[in-house]
């Protein structure tokens, strides 16, 4: 089996060198325009232009993603758009609108194409209608079995490169193309807008009884029909190898660097483990399950992989995410007394046991022993987002490493 690649989201410049360092081979990020996530920080040319230098330094390949569904007014800003990126290179563009493929072809011909997953790639014959007109990777939708995933491979070039998602929110739509935000809110998902009101909580209405609303009993507090579990393969590894996938991709840029961080250092072991032998991921089952539930999840499901979803993939009695672990943020410059810099996410305290989250998958147990603000003063808390903070922890952190605190032992505290 050869090794895939390890594709990992990133929302901005912070949480691609997250990404980096917890085990990233490729990093898949947004500009400020023509990528499906409008709400999402992106990235300006210039964090752009430094991401992908940071990443190359470390062998790590960037994509940039350019998957909106174009209308006229978008095709010359796409021209335009792609000539600055062509100053910068990445190392990919992510696209789905064939228009914008065509441009792209013509104006950066250098930088490889891979066709997103917007575009319903569901058999080999699109796979190699692509690959004629030059892309080297195409992106399976969603809805494929591994079957149908190991039928394409068998009916396309060895060249022509399968990226797979193996992890991550799962849409109602089909292969993402949702047309609910356009039609409730005038917000349009195929333009990077989506309110995402599959998981909103809904009724039933009889059309001759306007506004009486009657609910659909899940239980007492509702239904949200729509809203999927999300999608997790980490104890289906090998067969997702056995399938020829090139590149494991992992969803989540609207995701903290936390979620980045959990996801690619349990994905990247196992693949790795995967890689030394069968016996040897096996032996790590239990740890990929414990770490992988370390940030946000909605349950978990394996899609369409083994077959069509039935009705235990969809959660039917809330919307909100299970959260296992809190991110408190990632340490910046250590100085030489062992204190860092930080630029707090979450609220902590003097005294509060946390946990330093190491890129190699040691978590280290440590103390706050300080705080202070950054004119120097001291505090027991640091209770407003974003502090720019000096933290002295019982344990000095590395530059780089996540620090978290557990969502349980607060509670049981509290």
């Amino acid at each position: 089996m050869k090794r895939p690649e390890l594709l990992v989201p990133a929302s901005s410049l912070e949480v691609l060198k997250t990404a980096v360092n917890y085990g990233a081979d490729a990093v898949y990020i947004g500009g400020e325009a023509f990528g499906l996530r409008a709400k999402a920080k992106n990235f300006s040319l210039e964090d752009m232009e430094e991401g992908i230098r940071l990443a190359h330094a470390r062998g790590v390949k960037v994509y940039v993603t350019a998957n909106i569904l174009a209308h006229n007014r978008d095709l010359e800003g796409v021209r335009e758009y792609f000539r600055q990126l062509r100053e910068i290179r990445p190392d990919a563009l992510i696209i789905s609108d064939p228009g914008v493929f065509m441009i792209a072809r013509e104006t950066v011909p250098e930088i490889e194409i891979h066709i997103s997953t917007q575009a319903n790639n569901t058999n080999y014959g699109t796979y190699l209608f692509w690959h004629r007109l030059g892309a080297r990777r195409v992106v399976s939708a969603r809805e494929l079995s591994l079957e149908e995933l190991r039928q394409i491979r068998a009916h396309i070039p060895e060249e022509l490169e399968i990226e797979t998602f193996v992890h991550g929110a799962m849409c109602i739509s089909y292969s993402g193309r949702c047309l609910l935000s356009s039609y409730f809110t005038g917000r349009d998902a195929n333009q990077g807008a989506c309110t995402h009101p599959c998981r909103w909580k809904y009724a039933v209405m009889e059309e001759s009884r306007p506004g009486e609303y009657l609910p659909v009993y899940e239980n007492e507090r509702g239904t949200f029909i729509f809203n999927s579990k999300d999608l997790c393969m980490i104890e289906h590894i090998p067969d997702l190898m056995e399938a020829g996938i090139n590149s494991f991709k992992i969803e989540g840029r609207m995701k903290t660097a936390l979620y980045v961080a959990a996801v690619a250092r349990t994905d990247r072991r196992a693949v790795d483990d995967c890689m030394e032998s069968r016996e040897c991921y096996q032996a790590h089952m239990d740890w990929y399950r414990r770490e992988i539930v370390k940030c946000t999840t909605r349950q978990f499901t394996t899609g369409f992989f083994y077959g069509r979803p039935d009705a235990s993939a969809q959660i039917y009695d809330n919307s909100t995410y299970l959260q296992d672990s809190i991110y408190l943020g990632a340490a910046g410059q250590v100085y030489q007394d062992g204190s860092f810099f930080l630029e707090q996410k979450n609220k902590f305290s003097v005294g509060e046991e946390i946990e330093i989250m190491k890129p190699d998958g040691r978590d280290i147990p440590a103390r706050v022993e300080e705080i202070l603000s950054e004119e120097g003063e001291r505090q027991e808390s640091a209770p407003h987002a974003r502090q720019k903070l000096r933290v002295r922890l019982s344990a000095p952190p590395e530059e780089g490493d996540i620090l978290r605190v557990s969502a349980g032992r607060r509670e049981e505290k509290g």
